[in-house]
């Protein structure tokens, strides 16, 4: 199965990256440019565990609508989002945080 591995050092505390990493508001303004929204569950705020979030973009040039569930909680150190519903038969996303100096985090993102 393809997979697809980020890492990214932020200079910003780990509990700060976390919350940004989960937060649905976020993540709207750093996809305008798909003009992804979320359109069910939950559609604003931070993410929790077991929390469903329904996405709706046009990619590729058709509508498309995606549902994720928080699967895995670990604050500050992770969690995982899994598609319930959706184009994909399988879609996992991990995020892994960690300390790498004093205010500073790296993030691994693997898909």
């Amino acid at each position: 199965m393809p997979s697809i591995e980020i890492e990214l050092e932020i200079a910003a505390p780990i509990d700060a990256v976390f919350d940004l990493f989960r937060s649905v508001d976020m993540h709207v303004q750093s996809t305008a440019a798909t003009g992804e929204r979320a359109v069910a569950g939950v559609t604003s705020g931070l993410l929790e565990l077991g929390d469903e979030v329904t996405w709706e973009a046009v990619h590729f040039g058709l509508r498309q609508r995606l549902t994720s569930r928080i699967t895995a909680f670990d604050r500050p150190n992770s969690f995982r989002d899994s598609m319930v519903r959706g184009a994909f038969r399988r879609f996992d996303h991990d995020h892994v945080f960690t300390r790498t100096r004093p205010g500073r985090s790296c993030v691994i993102d693997s898909i």
